[in-house]
């Protein structure tokens, strides 16, 4: 399985985001699931291709639960790109699930019998992107296209998918995430209103998992460079997605000083005059002087920084 696909699915499988997710979008806030309702289920099927059995794969399924009584099968499906192919996708998540409800089972006797355990299935599309609507097909016959004639049409059912864009959420559905994923419809929203984003100062509770995702949808390093920073007060701190932009901001700054002591280290100059050229305090400066010596002489900026905020860190 791809990183990629990995670092997109770690946060929404927590049942307080999955549920979340789902009672903002399709129940307008309303907590209509609670995340004690929710179970696994299955995401793997396969089927026969032309060139041997094939697998489809669901991003995150669970199964919405009343005590014993399963209410509906949810599927979440992230995209980061727009997708003519996606209502066939789905109808394969979709049928397979459907298929999976009507069994057979052998009782005590021997004998074969069909068990039936219907329940609707309801798939989301969560589409990342900001810098345009999606804009590819919605619906079966749509990604047809001219492939499906006139003629037959009006035989062919229909499938109709439900695409959620999250960059053009309502100010109010943003504030109606109780759980992480505010951050990211936040993040998100703001880009496509104005291209910068800023940091509320809310806890995240699912540190590690929130900032894989800003870096998987983004692209943007910045976010896991700061995952082992952050996890150090996970626990009853108060990490906000504010802290982290800062810790960004803090890096660069630093790594700005760092590549300056380096050049004047290579010239031979002393610490004492580096400091006072660098403007910065002498204790400090002999504290990255004494890291940086140890990756002399090409002196490596990347990984000097890496040990020097590790070193801060941990005092």
């Amino acid at each position: 399985m791809a990183e990629k696909d990995i670092l997109e699915k770690s946060l929404c499988s927590y049942n307080d985001v999955f549920s979340d997710i789902v009672n903002n979008l399709l129940f307008s806030g309303e907590e209509r699931i609670k995340p004690t309702q929710l179970e696994n289920a299955v995401v793997h099927s396969n089927y026969q291709g032309e060139k041997g059995f094939r697998e489809l794969e669901r991003d995150i399924a669970k199964q919405w639960m009343d005590n014993d009584v399963r209410i509906s099968l949810i599927g979440l499906e992230n995209q980061s790109i727009p997708e003519d192919d996606m209502p066939i996708r789905i109808i394969g998540y979709d049928g397979v699930s459907y298929r999976d409800q009507i069994r057979y089972e052998t009782d005590k006797n021997g004998h074969r019998k069909k068990v039936i355990n219907k329940c609707p299935v309801v798939t989301l599309v969560l589409y990342f992107g900001y810098e345009k609507h999606w804009d590819k097909a919605t619906t079966l016959h749509e990604s047809l296209g001219d492939k499906l004639l006139l003629e037959l049409k009006p035989y062919v059912s229909d499938y109709h998918i439900n695409v959620f864009e999250i960059a053009w959420l309502t100010d109010e559905q943003v504030k109606g995430f109780k759980s992480d994923f505010k951050f990211v419809a936040d993040y998100f929203v703001q880009m496509r209103r104005t291209g910068n984003y800023i940091g509320s100062k809310d806890r995240i509770e699912h540190v590690r998992e929130v900032l894989q995702l800003m870096k998987s949808l983004t692209g943007d390093n910045r976010f896991i460079t700061n995952i082992e920073r952050m996890s150090i007060n996970e626990e009853g701190g108060s990490n906000s997605m504010e802290k982290c932009l800062d810790y960004i901001e803090n890096r660069g700054a630093e790594r700005k000083i760092i590549d300056l002591i380096c050049k004047k280290l290579r010239r031979g100059e002393d610490v004492e005059q580096i400091a006072y050229e660098v403007e910065e305090d002498i204790v400090r400066v002999q504290m990255i002087c004494n890291i940086a010596d140890k990756y002399a002489p090409d002196y490596d900026v990347k990984k000097i920084v890496e040990e020097v905020m590790k070193t801060t860190m941990s005092v």
